[in-house]
């Protein structure tokens, strides 16, 4: 992975799981600062392009045929990166900062099901948001499964 640069904090952890989570809560953050200040458009650009090269990689991912992840949650993270697109894409043109909390809700949703753990043997917890996210629980002795993409790396 290449060191992130221009990050105020870094994933402490390089469990792909742990790095996706980090990148969606990062690009929400990004998302948020540019909702307080609404009249720089190139910092809400900024964070869009962001959040949208993050949501890329894991349409891009998705539909690898090597993706290791079952095909009800590869469907699931696809349909949800099609809202994310809409989002982004009426966010470009209007450039209105007031209309971002479905970005936002959508990348802390997710980062908190990639940052849920769930105990060996037993059934994960659905994700509030979407409960199709969680992905099975790890046999003993296995890494568990990897995020949406699995290798994640951010630059800008």
């Amino acid at each position: 992975m290449k060191p992130a640069t221009g990050y105020s904090n870094r994933p402490t952890s390089d469990d792909p799981r742990d790095v996706e989570a980090w990148g969606l809560t990062e690009a929400a953050r990004r998302l948020i600062h540019a909702r307080q200040a609404p009249e720089n458009s190139d910092l809400l650009r900024q964070a869009l392009s962001l959040n949208q090269r993050l949501w890329t990689i894991f349409q891009t991912s998705m539909v690898d045929p090597e993706c290791p992840l079952p095909k009800d949650i590869r469907d699931n993270v696809l349909a949800l990166s099609i809202i994310v697109d809409r989002q982004t894409f009426d966010r470009l043109i209007d450039l209105d900062v007031n209309k971002l909390d479905r970005l936002i809700d959508i990348n802390r949703a997710v980062a908190t099901g990639l940052s849920q753990r769930p105990a060996v043997g037993t059934a994960p917890a659905a994700s509030a948001a979407h409960p199709a996210m969680s992905a099975p629980a790890p046999k003993p002795h296995q890494p568990p499964p990897p995020g949406p993409t699995g290798k994640l790396s951010i630059s800008i």
